[in-house]
């Protein structure tokens, strides 16, 4: 039943070995092709043609909504079902999650692919069958009830009629269909070139919660919910919904989100059972379910920014792709980095940070651009472990780089209201020294193995990558739009349309065709991360309900009192224990929720505090013993697992540090006069610097002896408050070690060795 992200890689068999251009060397090529998951279907024929005008036309219905853009006016047809922009807010985010539910249910099976024909469980069509009958009965009974109110009828929650026919023709069918259908998707085997019943069915049922939610919620009753006053069907239809949301967030991202959010959907009916701060009131199934699929919960922050600026990027990567501009990434990284020692370790960290904060998830990330560059990385010498670790670290790393920032840096602006300019101009340090902290990793390593770059005729030739700089015009337009005041939406619609144009400079013109092919796999690339927003909206949800975070926040000051360091450290292992085999997003949300709150009120300025939360949320990918970034990249290098999760741990280790550096020294986020910030991002260069050296064994040139490497560890770590002192300590700590390691010369093998291995 489950789907695992490391099985994604292989569907890019082309990316696994380099492949040699005439006159140019290793050429990228297929780095932008979407991987199709082991769990999606192939369709073809009328299917793929249907799903495929499906996708399209959600990913081109979000863009014309988030510009106003008019269908009745721009065609000029007046059609009655005809969407009108601006859309009404609730409505449009039903929508935006009724319609990735629908879509995921027909792409992602709940199990895996039978081999052969006559292994397809036909006789469970037979049970489909009647389950989609009573989901048409739901779906029809929400469209009456929608005619009947648009007809005069006031509605009334507690009125026996309608509340007989809510329960009885609406909610009863409606949650038997979709639990009967869940259960059928696990067992139901069906080609992978076809529909399966079981979730035609489930995807009807997204379509009934959706219409009865519009129509309700177009009431007076919305303001009823987390009452008594509210209708019955609202409960059952939050109730059916937050089903097929966990059962689809299964399907794509795995069980952890679905097991912690299942871990929080119990606590909320047995926390009035539980002792201290933990202690909650009683809540009945109704007043939650009421409430739960509303802006305080799925319709959240999380869908807030799903639906308007992840959705954008969405679009925004796929033009990009449809040009083929995340291929010339990766080849000018490898044109600019490959003759380097190491020279592919440095490449990944190069074009992993430029994919990665476009796509917003590590571990497809790790896919994207770890097909080409960690076969590379072996074939120069790396070991099968560490070529992975390096990957998972590199493309972890995008989800901190400005200024898209894998779309967390949007969640962070919708939950803290600061301008996401502020949020992306403060991300610039913090970035850069995880960044160069890898590339110190990678060239030590690369010393120590006593690695070569890449030859010339391997490579691309650089002056031909710098012929073709314009294709970065789309990055940049979306830069300069930004901090020249347009909208976040404006000036993503702007690079969409700037990489349609730039395209017509390649041999890859975008015509009409192109387009619509961009905006079918922006439709399908979006599934996962808004199916995962909304599964993190039901945690969100929980903790406004039942009032933990409040309480978590107490326990935190509690703990500050006796250490603020200590109440850090706890709040860093709650942010990453929480973030553990989640996307991005989904990580950052649910922890911005739980332990910024606390922060905040422990005095930490709002920006401090979520840039605290969202790097932990982000390195949980690398953080074993669950770290998806991780195990992606040990299925394309064939190294274990867990070894390449503890050497991404190892080779990432900055990250772990720079939240520190940054909430002592709120310079490395530009608060404070340019003198501060640029002695702050300097002495901060030379700290990662001597951690790095102390992390790997190799300082100026040659091996370190244990108890030299510890003394550098521990210098490193002076450097983390920032101030003159500590930071001429630092520096003349790294001096002294420098100087001792040149005239002593202590012998590394004297007592053991200790190489840094993986």
């Amino acid at each position: 039943m489950p789907r695992q992200d490391e099985e994604k890689h292989a569907t890019h068999p082309e990316l696994e070995a380099s492949t040699l251009a005439e006159g140019g060397g290793v050429i990228a090529e297929g780095v932008d092709e979407e991987p199709v998951e082991a769990n999606r279907r192939d369709f073809a024929g009328w299917r793929l043609m249907a799903v495929a005008w499906f996708a399209g036309l959600y990913a081109a219905f979000h863009m014309a909504a988030l510009n106003g853009v008019s269908i009745r006016d721009w065609t000029g047809l007046n059609l009655p079902f005809l969407p009108t922009f601006p859309m009404e807010t609730w409505n449009f985010r039903i929508i935006h999650v009724a319609g990735a539910l629908f879509l995921g249910f027909v792409l992602f099976a709940g199990r895996s692919f039978p081999d052969e024909d006559d292994a397809e469980t036909r006789w469970l069509n037979w049970p489909a069958m009647a389950f989609g009958v009573l989901a048409l009965i739901s779906l029809g009974t929400a469209i009456g009830f929608a005619t009947d109110i648009a007809g005069g009828t006031m509605w009334n929650g507690m009125d026996p009629g309608i509340r007989f026919r809510e329960i009885w023709w609406y909610g009863l069918p409606l949650l038997v269909a979709s639990g009967g259908g869940i259960v059928l998707s696990w067992f139901h085997g069906r080609r992978r070139d076809g529909f399966a019943l079981p979730d035609v069915v489930l995807g009807i049922c997204a379509v009934a919660v959706a219409v009865y939610l519009i129509t309700i919620y177009g009431t007076l009753m919305r303001n009823s919910t987390g009452t008594p006053f509210a209708p019955i069907g609202i409960s059952m239809a939050a109730l059916a919904g937050v089903a097929l949301v966990l059962e689809l967030t299964r399907r794509v991202a795995g069980l952890a989100l679905v097991i912690i959010s299942g871990v929080f959907l119990a606590y909320v009916f047995t926390g009035q059972y539980m002792p201290g701060f933990l202690n909650s009131p009683a809540i009945s199934w109704e007043r939650f379910f009421s409430q739960v699929y509303t802006d305080a919960g799925i319709l959240g922050p999380t869908t807030a920014v799903s639906s308007t600026y992840i959705i954008l990027f969405i679009i925004f990567a796929a033009f990009l792709s449809a040009s083929k501009v995340g291929d010339y990434f990766v080849n000018f990284a490898f044109a600019a980095a490959g003759r380097s020692r190491g020279g592919p370790a440095k490449v990944a960290i190069f074009a992993s940070g430029l994919m990665g904060m476009i796509n917003g998830t590590s571990a497809g990330n790790v896919v994207a651009t770890g097909s080409l560059t960690i076969p590379l990385m072996k074939k120069v010498g790396y070991r099968p472990t560490t070529a992975g670790a390096v990957e998972a670290a590199a493309s972890t790393g995008g989800q901190i780089m400005p200024p898209i920032m894998g779309a967390g840096a949007f969640i962070m602006a919708e939950i803290t209201g600061i301008p996401y300019t502020d949020i992306a101009l403060a991300a610039v340090i913090p970035a850069i020294l995880y960044f160069v902290s890898i590339y110190f990793m990678v060239d030590f390593e690369a010393a120590k193995l006593g690695m070569r770059g890449m030859t010339e005729d391997q490579l691309p030739k650089f002056r031909n990558m710098v012929r073709q700089v314009y294709l970065f015009l789309p990055i940049v337009i979306l830069i300069a739009a930004l901090f020249m005041g347009y909208s976040v939406i404006r000036a993503g619609t702007l690079a969409t349309l700037s990489a349609a144009v730039v395209s017509w400079l390649t041999p890859h013109r975008m015509g009409l065709r192109a387009i619509g092919k961009a905006f079918e796999l922006a439709g399908i690339m979006s599934i996962q991360i808004i199916t995962v927003c909304a599964c993190a909206g039901i945690i969100v949800g929980v903790i406004a309900l039942t009032g933990v975070g409040a309480r978590f926040s107490s326990l935190l000051l509690g703990i500050a009192g006796a250490s603020e360091l200590l109440a850090l450290f706890f709040a860093m292992f709650i942010a990453i224990l929480l973030g553990m085999g989640m996307p991005t997003t989904a990580a950052y949300a649910v922890a911005a929720s739980v332990v910024a709150p606390g922060l905040t009120n422990l005095g930490i300025p709002p920006l401090t505090a979520h840039f605290f939360v969202f790097y932990f949320a982000v390195v949980s990918a690398i953080t074993p013993p669950v770290a998806l970034a991780s195990y992606a990249a040990a299925g394309i290098s064939g190294a274990n697992a867990m070894a390449t999760s503890v050497a991404s741990f190892k080779i990432g280790i900055t990250a772990f540090v720079v939240p520190f550096m940054f909430f002592y020294n709120a310079a490395l986020l530009m608060d404070g006069t340019w003198l501060e910030i640029i002695r702050a991002g300097f002495t901060a260069i030379v700290g990662v610097f001597l951690l790095s050296a102390a992390v790997q064994g190799w300082f100026m040139g040659g091996r370190m002896v244990w108890w030299l490497r510890l003394v550098l560890g521990v210098v490193a770590l002076f450097m983390i408050e920032g101030g003159i002192v500590t930071d001429l300590i630092g520096i003349g700590g790294g001096i002294a070690v420098w100087a001792i390691q040149k005239v002593i010369r202590p012998d590394p093998d004297a007592a053991f060795d200790v190489r840094g291995a993986d």
